[in-house]
């Protein structure tokens, strides 16, 4: 019968360290909490050879990235149903360590095995390994070896994963019929620019027709295209690098964020997205019994946006000042102007401008200053745009009400969960909204695209053939 060695408080809040004999650490547990002590941490004594049995740790396979989100919440689920049987928790590790395959996870399970066996408890163990289990994920098990719950955490922890990777899955399946679509259209119109416009320029040459003003400017972007080919894929990396540059820097961070959250259509879908997993994320640590403060700077750090992450660092040190949660909630979620965010949406306002101005290398008179004057509005327009949004806010009154009414009766956490939800389901209808407003908006495109392209081309040759006859 193993011995396990336990750190507990008692009804005074004395500490209390002491050992007990039992066959798993969930009958341990059982025992502590019936001696009246409440269970802070708990650990298999170690054994006389145990450290250099750790010594001896297996060879861990080569592997690139995290553990997968998929995988991991598949991990979760196992291991909860594992813990709800009975199975002590190095056994439950082990069966699903031998089951996983090679990869990060695996790797990283063998390494919770080895902790563990050295006398480190689950959370402990799962902390040394941040590529595969996040904050919040560690945060969570602590919190339920603390109460003695752990197979309850782990149900919650893999509802809530589960929910997680189910929005993800909508939202990405949702995006690659347009993404296929808009690739191979752009594919088909380079080919048509570089192979079959340069043949009826060549014949219109020859016959020295004068050429109507559709017909050169498409000659001229064919001709763009022929000479320049290597800016198709030079621009939008450089756009990519570009950005990332931007977002290394905090201000850069904070710009580039808020210009994503006032997209149309994209931007509300961006936000409430943000909304829904953050609210969901802050619902299950407080359920779990993780502190408020602590839970705070787990959803904080896990929103991904620097606009959401301010906005919860001001809610943190509003409770650390013994205020409420709602208030600042409604007083900081205000968008604001930021010269970054100004910034860039000058810029891809001009971009289409700035294309034009290109134009001017293939020969076409005038390009430059057409292009300039078209960058300089579009670029002023799309600015007093995000001027007449910057008093938006970033969390509607709903959320505020509904936060404000669950922290008076003692039940914030299924009012966020109930936010969550409602967060959920709008995503969803925006999501089949985008996809359906995608469809014609591509199908325009195209049909605009061929249609210039054809009337380019026939208009010459509708006069070639009357001049013929």
């Amino acid at each position: 019968m193993p011995t396990y060695q336990f750190e507990a408080m008692d009804a005074t809040g004395q500490e209390i360290r002491d050992v007990i004999d039992a066959a798993t650490e969930e009958e341990a547990q059982t025992t502590i909490r019936q001696m009246g002590y409440f269970v802070t941490k708990i650990s298999v004594k170690k054994a006389a050879g145990g450290a250099a049995a750790a010594k001896a740790r297996k060879k861990r396979p080569f592997a690139m990235g995290g553990g997968g989100g998929k995988h991991i919440t598949a991990f979760t689920r196992q291991l909860s149903i594992l813990q709800d049987a009975g199975l002590p928790i190095l056994r439950s590790l082990k069966i699903l360590e031998n089951n996983a395959k090679p990869g990060k996870l695996k790797n990283a399970l063998m390494d919770v095995c080895d902790e563990i066996e050295m006398g480190a408890t689950l959370s402990e163990a799962m902390a040394k390994s941040p590529k595969v289990f996040t904050r919040l994920y560690v945060n969570m098990i602590k919190a339920g070896e603390a109460g003695g719950a752990l197979e309850v955490i782990l149900q919650r922890l893999a509802d809530f994963m589960e929910r997680a990777e189910s929005l993800k899955r909508k939202v990405k399946g949702a995006m690659i019929y347009p993404v296929v679509v808009i690739l191979v259209a752009t594919g088909i119109l380079i080919f048509i620019m570089l192979k079959i416009v340069p043949v009826f320029q060549k014949m219109f040459e020859e016959f020295e027709l004068k050429l109507p003003a559709p017909t050169e400017l498409l000659i001229a972007m064919s001709k763009f295209i022929v000479n320049y080919w290597f800016m198709l894929p030079a621009l939008p990396v450089s756009v990519w690098l570009f950005i990332k540059l931007v977002r290394k820097f905090k201000h850069g961070r904070m710009g580039w964020d808020m210009f994503c959250l006032r997209i149309p259509i994209i931007g509300n879908l961006i936000e409430k997205n943000i909304m829904a997993r953050t609210t969901r994320t802050l619902g299950t640590l407080v359920s779990s019994g993780v502190p408020i403060l602590e839970g705070l700077n787990i959803t904080r750090e896990t929103s991904g946006n620097a606009l959401f992450e301010r906005l919860y660092g001001k809610v943190s040190d509003s409770i650390r000042e013994g205020n409420t949660i709602a208030r600042p909630l409604k007083d900081y979620s205000t968008l604001g102007f930021h010269p970054v965010c100004a910034f860039l949406w000058f810029f891809f306002g001009a971009v289409p401008g700035l294309s034009v101005m290109c134009l001017e290398a293939t020969g076409m008179k005038g390009m430059a200053t057409m292009g300039l004057m078209i960058a300089g509005v579009v670029g002023v327009l799309t600015t007093l745009f995000y001027v007449m949004k910057i008093k938006g806010r970033v969390v509607d009154d709903l959320v505020v009400n509904m936060v404000d009414v669950g922290e008076e009766t003692g039940e914030l956490d299924t009012m966020l969960y109930k936010v969550a939800d409602t967060y959920d389901e709008e995503v969803k209808t925006l999501t089949d909204g985008l996809m359906a407003l995608l469809e014609p908006m591509i199908v325009c495109f195209l049909g605009g695209a061929v249609g210039f392209i054809v009337i380019s081309l026939f208009i010459p040759l509708v006069s070639l053939i009357q001049g013929l006859s």
